[in-house]
């Protein structure tokens, strides 16, 4: 009778266990994080856009209901990181997940919304067919809304709905300033970089007068890729500008390549003397790079004319970063006729070299002659991690702190105009857009441009580390029962000797 009324007892509180789990888990969310880049865990910019959500916030989810593996997982790792959305958001942010397969008036309402059906391959041990699946997501607020088209697999999710919600609820965006007037890229020729910091911010292309400043309005002022001269009441403006703490994002050309010429020369702009005058001095030459790029070269056989592809060490893809907010998860920029940048200046500014060219590198003086069908060896590269992007902090003019980042290629975010635009390598539009960022906001959501998962292929790992891992995911599950047994025969042995105890009930 005893035994019968622990037994029922204790089935009692497993009962009420799970209710109090079950009650818990609609109001609070929980979950570890063991991953190396804390890719599961919400960054303090997220919960503060969230805490300070005051509108209602509707998420709607376009996903298929069956999607192979890889897909499968995106779409629970949205459910979960929706899942903490709504748990912090105290109640103002809800969603639901519709599945546009199911009828042909669903699938019309998501396209009609913005998110469009993927092809996906799908193969099978005897087959193989394509799938017209859906994996985005519509974020609204009031009548305003905010689309992700696709939610690629491993891609920032964070990102992409913490900006989306803000981008709905920021009334007044911060202004970036577009400097022209000196022969600078135009805003139609930053199409890419434009695009991503419209998100966050209004970019206002400007010009300076001989008499009056219009920068005050402004909290970062770009200048890309200026070929005209800076008269000296101009360079006097960005002195009083940074004299109230404001920041600049400079990317000039010290030197210039000309293809149809082969021949390289020297830029000036008055910008790089400025430059000097605070201790930063961008080099008269060319940086070369065995990690490179190509160049096409015409070849002529007899009767016929082909085109062939040709390292030029002249086009440094840049692949050694400091670990620093605007650097973080970008992992090449591709750059063309790049100087090394030097500092020299007081000691009371810091400077912090962002990015920097391989182990094998070296420069070229100015004027130079390019040799397209020159074979490069080690010998041509005597020096290593020359400095190319970097960030100057402190009082630089005046009395108030202030930060400039200089990248020594103007062209690396430009895309050009009409017929001659193309397309930027990704990473060179996230590190303009990652400066002006950290240059302009104070939220911290430039953190999460680049969270995501992060690519590590097997054959890029030591072997000794390989069959750690391999020998460890195999044995420790072997080994945890076994413990486990030794425990349990160990508890059983000590209940067996109690019971023979005298005096034992």
């Amino acid at each position: 009778m005893k035994a019968k009324r622990s037994l029922t007892t204790y089935i009692l509180l497993i009962i009420g266990l799970i209710i109090l789990v079950n009650i818990l888990s609609d109001n609070f969310f929980f979950r570890l994080d063991f991953t190396a880049d804390k890719r599961y865990t919400l960054s303090d910019a997220t919960k503060n856009i969230l805490k300070n959500i005051e509108e209602p916030v509707t998420i709607t989810a376009y996903f298929s209901g069956e999607l192979p593996t890889q897909f499968e997982k995106t779409k629970r790792d949205f459910m979960e990181i929706l899942i903490e959305y709504s748990s912090l958001s105290k109640g103002n942010l809800v969603y639901e997940f519709v599945d546009p397969n199911e009828d042909q008036e669903t699938e019309i309402q998501a396209m009609q919304s913005g998110v469009q059906p993927v092809i996906i391959d799908e193969r099978g041990k005897d087959k193989r067919e394509q799938l017209k699946a859906f994996m985005g997501a519509v974020i609204q607020i009031g009548e305003e809304k905010e689309v992700i088209p696709f939610i690629q697999p491993g891609a920032a999710m964070e990102y992409s709905l913490s900006t989306g919600i803000k981008k709905l609820s920021v009334i007044d965006k911060p202004v970036i300033g577009l400097l022209q007037g000196h022969g600078e890229a135009s805003l139609s020729a930053l199409q890419q970089v434009y695009a991503s910091l419209s998100v966050l911010y209004n970019v206002e292309p400007f010009t300076l007068t001989d008499t009056t400043s219009n920068l005050d309005k402004f909290s970062t002022v770009a200048i890309v890729a200026p070929k005209d001269s800076f008269p000296a009441s101009h360079l006097m403006q960005l002195d009083n500008y940074l004299a109230q703490g404001k920041r600049l994002f400079i990317a000039m050309n010290r030197v210039r390549g000309d293809f149809s010429t082969s021949s390289g020369s020297t830029v000036n702009t008055a910008l790089e003397t400025w430059l000097a005058g605070k201790g930063l001095t961008v080099e008269n030459n060319f940086v070369i790079d065995d990690n490179c790029g190509s160049v096409s070269v015409l070849q002529q056989q007899p009767g016929f004319t082909f085109q062939t592809q040709v390292r030029f060490p002249y086009i440094p893809v840049i692949s050694t970063f400091e670990e620093h907010p605007v650097t973080k998860g970008i992992e090449s920029v591709i750059m063309q006729f790049a100087s090394s940048i030097t500092f020299i200046g007081d000691t009371s500014l810091k400077f912090t070299p962002l990015a920097k060219t391989s182990g094998k590198s070296g420069t070229q003086p100015c004027p130079t002659y390019f040799d397209i069908r020159k074979r490069w060896i080690d010998e041509d590269f005597p020096l290593s991690e020359l400095t190319v992007a970097g960030l100057l902090e402190g009082k630089i003019s005046g009395n108030n702190n202030s930060k400039i980042i200089l990248v020594s290629d103007g062209d690396f975010p430009v895309g050009g105009e009409g017929r001659q635009a193309r397309q930027i390598h990704p990473d060179n539009v996230n590190l303009m857009v990652n400066s002006i960022d950290w240059l302009s906001d104070d939220t911290g959501l430039i953190d999460l441009r680049t969270k995501g998962v992060t690519s590590r292929p097997l054959d890029a790992i030591e072997e000794g580390r390989i069959a750690l891992l391999k020998y460890t995911n195999f044995l420790l599950p072997i080994i945890l029962i076994v413990i486990y047994g030794i425990f349990r025969i160990q508890r059983n042995r000590n209940r067996r000797i109690k019971r023979m105890e005298e005096g034992y009930v």
